[in-house]
């Protein structure tokens, strides 16, 4: 099996490829005016933030007024979370490097392979001032999620198999809990007792405890996991198979498999709607054969009941707190795809930095 980080390179790759070739024939695909409110999102409000890991910036998108800012940052930022409180937010990612006037196309830059991988922590009221902390964790950084309390964040090192945990209080680094191999995509689980890590490289799901700061149990769950999502209740978590083509259910009270669904190629990341009724999968597909659908599988029944068609490389999911919008990175064409839950279809677009992947949503304060 390719190695992630080869399948990363690669990726990046073909994105100046699909760049160069799109300045010359036109864009793949037309986003809407970032200036522009789209009327289909009249009665929308909140932000959306999107870690733009080819541009080395994070984007923010106001759903009130419908205008999107961008964020130059020192990382090629990977993934983005607010905390609980709607107060910070959070981005991880290697430090950026390379040599941009020679290697950029269009601001986009490489990874430095040997630079230490690093959170950062913005005020979200103020997040174009930049952050207000960083803070060293490990290598090749991936996901990152708060606890409940807002204390403590917990990174996935995907370069040293572990998982970084930061006091958020002090702005250190407060312990370091082993996993599987490649620890990629996290959820909390619903009641803040348990936390699952998606482990590409060797086939499993690691489940932690992010209170004992140990690992409890590793799950075989299929092939390249990536990312997990609880539903809402906690009763079921939900594991992207990539190279399956699938999503693994597993039961978190018994930590096993009820059921493996078929969904779109390359399912990447998963989230469930707040009702908990589905769970939406973005499928980007591979770098030969890239895909642009997003599944949306029924948790009653564990199946696949419809397909949205966003934008090429569909890669983050993250569900408005009302559950009425559901909105997706499209990692080749630098927008994010806004999916009308009750219609299941996309109702507007907006153009992000370039090659966004994580995704987070902010609803706005009373």
């Amino acid at each position: 099996m390719e190695s992630p980080i080869m399948s990363r390179l690669k990726l990046r790759s073909l994105l100046r490829m699909m760049l160069l070739v799109g300045s010359s024939i036109g864009a793949f695909w037309t986003p809407a005016s970032a200036r522009q409110r789209p009327a289909a999102l009249a009665t929308a409000s909140g932000f959306v933030f999107t870690a733009n890991e080819f541009g080395n910036s994070i984007s923010r998108i106001d759903l009130t007024t419908g205008t999107v800012e961008t964020v130059p940052v020192s990382i090629s930022a990977h993934n983005v979370q607010v905390t609980a409180d709607g107060q910070f937010l959070l981005a991880v990612g290697a430090t950026a490097g390379g040599d941009h006037e020679e290697m950029a196309v269009g601001g986009q830059s490489d990874i430095d392979m040997d630079a230490a991988g690093l959170l950062l922590i913005f005020k979200t009221a103020s997040f174009s001032t930049g952050p207000i902390a960083t803070i060293e964790v490990g290598a090749h950084p991936a996901h990152v999620v708060v606890d409940l309390t807002g204390k403590f964040a917990f990174v996935t090192n995907s370069g040293d198999n572990n998982v970084t945990v930061v006091d958020l209080a002090n702005d250190v680094v407060t312990a370091v809990i082993p996993t599987g191999a490649y620890p990629h995509g996290q959820r909390m689980s619903p009641d803040g007792k348990e936390l699952y890590v998606a482990n590409v490289e060797d086939g499993s799901v690691s489940v932690l405890d992010p209170v004992g700061l140990r690992e409890l149990q590793r799950i075989p769950v299929g092939a390249v996991p990536v990312q997990v999502g609880f539903t809402p209740d906690g009763s079921r978590v939900y594991v992207s198979l990539r190279d399956e083509d699938k999503v693994a259910v597993i039961d978190p009270a018994t930590r096993e498999i009820l059921a493996t669904v078929d969904v779109g190629k390359g399912p990447i990341q998963v989230h469930s709607a707040p009702d908990g009724r589905f769970v939406y999968v973005a499928n980007q597909g591979t770098d030969k054969d890239p895909s642009e659908t997003v599944s949306v599988v029924e948790v009653a029944t564990n199946t696949n009941v419809a397909t949205v068609r966003t934008g090429p490389g569909a890669h983050g999911v993250a569900v408005s707190a009302d559950g009425t919008l559901v909105f997706i990175t499209n990692i080749f064409d630098g927008t994010v795809s806004v999916i009308d839950a009750k219609t299941n279809m996309v109702v507007a677009n907006f153009a992000v930095g370039e090659g966004p992947n994580g995704i987070t949503f902010l609803p706005a304060r009373p």
